[in-house]
């Protein structure tokens, strides 16, 4: 099966790797791609957000299998031009993914589900911002109603600072109440009926340490995750995942593809944080490399509606940490055109229980991995730093030990990823 992968970031770097082992994939294709995509699939320069391009190149590359990456041309409706030119295609309909696209369309289908979310008002005036902060309180949350690229949210407990926000998204915006509790993300590939979910991850959202500074698109992520309750995927797909599909049918805008739910374990149990049509960033780089199922197979049943007759997905006992290194002034205006140091190290030294999956990158020069060119910075989040182990501490080791022999002037990462669940995973199997 011939595959193309739309998009060319750390989500996309991470699908391509597991798509190149993958035996039923015979040629490996990814439009526009990156530095380190390069490596594993032949690279296309293409408007991700043009529909009918796309889907040009697809049938010019007689492409078996469509994946959509990014959100963007998710909810720009690509994935229903390339399926209009006959082609399977992962990635949900333009109108089944405004479940990520409106904050407010989300809200509505998690009502006609029932499902559990924080309550909420949808305000398009000052006035009504200004009675929804009012009716919360501390700590406040608000919410971008459309696309935000994972930095459309503030959580502050400055009043100010969250009506601040809430006026600069211009248009409509989400407040809501504020959950308590950690949170999780959860996967679940599905086929508009059939819902298969995939292993819970936990991602970090700020900047800094001990979770302060400013929200991001992510600044890591682990997996499993020990101190959940064994049965939170079975609560999930039977309260959130299933009826969240079945509502989206019943609409009649069907929902194929990846829906991520973003939820937060709180006191009162369960409740929804948001809906991502497409695989997250960076918690995919974790799920992934703990999947042992081909994955090729997996997306073309899920496009084609034949997810009900494929066997269980099989698993790593492994757990995997990746961590991300961002650019100088990330998340605010990163610097770029940076070189990067020490990947081949890290390749030589460190494979294949670590290794490095590009968001932000670009060859300057050369024609490809061996080409002789020179990797650069070209984003804010610019590396993923992806290692495997044994448990939660052997893979942050692995790590954190990879990203020591990477050189970015001026970059940023967490030193703290997965380190409390490992801290505590440790001290319980004392």
């Amino acid at each position: 099966m011939k595959v193309l992968v739309i998009g060319g970031g750390a989500r996309e770097h991470a699908l391509c790797r597991s798509l190149s082992l993958d035996p039923q994939v015979t040629a490996l294709h990814c439009a526009p791609g990156n530095a380190g995509i390069a490596e594993v699939a032949e690279l296309h320069p293409v408007d991700a957000l043009d529909g009918a391009a796309v889907a040009r190149l697809a049938t010019e590359l007689e492409a078996g299998l469509v994946v959509v990456g990014p959100e963007a041309p998710l909810v720009a409706g690509v994935a229903d031009a390339v399926r209009a030119a006959g082609i399977p295609c992962f990635g949900p309909s333009r109108e089944a993914a405004e479940l990520e696209g409106s904050k407010a369309f989300a809200k509505d289908v998690m009502a006609g589900a029932n499902v559990p979310t924080a309550r909420s008002y949808v305000c398009t005036t000052p006035e009504q911002i200004d009675d929804a902060l009012d009716a919360f309180g501390p700590p406040y949350v608000v919410k971008d109603d459309g696309l935000a690229a994972g930095k459309g949210v503030v959580v502050t407990p400055d009043l100010a600072a969250a009506r601040a926000h809430a006026l600069a998204c211009g248009g409509r915006v989400v407040i809501e109440e504020f959950l308590d509790g950690p949170e999780v993300s959860l996967f679940a590939i599905t086929d508009g009926e059939t819902v298969l979910p995939l292993q819970p991850a936990q991602d970090f959202k700020r900047a800094l340490d001990n979770d302060e500074g400013p929200n991001t698109g992510g600044m890591g992520a682990y997996s499993p995750l020990p101190w959940a309750d064994p049965k939170l995927v079975d609560e999930v797909m039977e309260t959130v995942l299933q009826p969240t599909v079945d509502e989206l049918r019943r609409r009649g805008t069907p929902f194929s593809g990846l829906l991520y739910a973003g939820l937060a374990i709180t006191g009162r149990g369960v409740r929804v944080i948001e809906f991502n049509a497409r695989f997250g960033d960076p918690e995919t780089q974790v799920v992934l490399a703990r999947l042992k199922t081909p994955l090729a197979g997996v997306l073309l049943a899920a496009a084609e509606g034949d997810l009900a007759a494929l066997p269980p997905l099989t698993w790593r006992d492994d757990a995997a940490v990746t961590v991300v290194i961002a650019s100088y002034n990330y998340p605010d205006t990163p610097r770029t055109g940076d070189p990067i140091e020490g990947l081949d190290a890290v390749a030589a030294q460190d494979g294949p229980d670590a290794y490095v999956l590009h968001a932000g990158t670009r060859l300057d020069g050369g024609t490809g991995a061996d080409g002789g060119g020179t990797v650069l910075s070209a984003g804010g989040r610019v590396l993923s730093v992806t290692a495997t182990g044994k448990d939660l501490t052997q893979a942050r080791e692995r790590a954190y030990t990879a990203l020591g022999r990477i050189r970015l002037d001026g970059s940023q990462h967490r030193t703290d990823i997965a380190r409390a669940a490992a801290e505590a995973a440790g001290a319980a199997g004392a």
